[in-house]
């Protein structure tokens, strides 16, 4: 067996089976900005942050877009939940899937989304950032536009 084979067995074993094995449904019952929402596991809420991407803030501009596109996406539904590990936070991190739209994947082909490249190399995430930004759609519409966790800062 050649290199490329045993890396990607062993990726499959190790990071695409076990997010399988932990995937759940659960309905959404808040979503807080494009970014971040509430889904009950079992009964309880379990606040979810979208793995690979990084959305404007509420505030800042095309935030509230990501919002309303993200509620328009999912908003009381049930929806599946690959979780990809947590944040600094403690919250899970996640793929959300309705039927077998990605949720993460649309955000950043729609524009409404940062690939955030500091926590994730995702090659696909990547494509789809670059290919947004070559169409100027969403916050690539905008010449300057400024990162969420810039924003953060500031």
């Amino acid at each position: 067996m050649n290199t490329l084979m045993k890396i990607t067995a062993f990726f499959i074993c190790v990071v695409i089976l076990p997010s399988l094995v932990n995937a759940w449904e659960g309905k959404v019952v808040t979503v807080t900005s494009g970014d971040t929402i509430t889904a009950l596991k079992e009964g309880q809420p379990i606040t979810i942050r979208l793995a690979g991407l990084d959305c404007p803030e509420n505030d800042q501009p095309i935030g509230p877009e990501a919002k309303k596109f993200t509620i328009d996406l999912i908003a009381n539904k049930t929806v599946k939940i690959w979780p990809a590990g947590t944040d600094q936070q403690g919250q899970t991190l996640a793929f959300i899937f309705i039927g077998n739209r990605n949720l993460n994947k649309e955000l950043l082909s729609a524009g409404l989304a940062w690939h955030h490249k500091a926590y994730s190399r995702d090659p696909e995430l990547a494509k789809l950032e670059f290919k947004a930004r070559s169409k100027k759609i969403g916050l690539w519409s905008n010449p300057d536009p400024i990162a969420p966790w810039e924003w953060r800062r500031r």
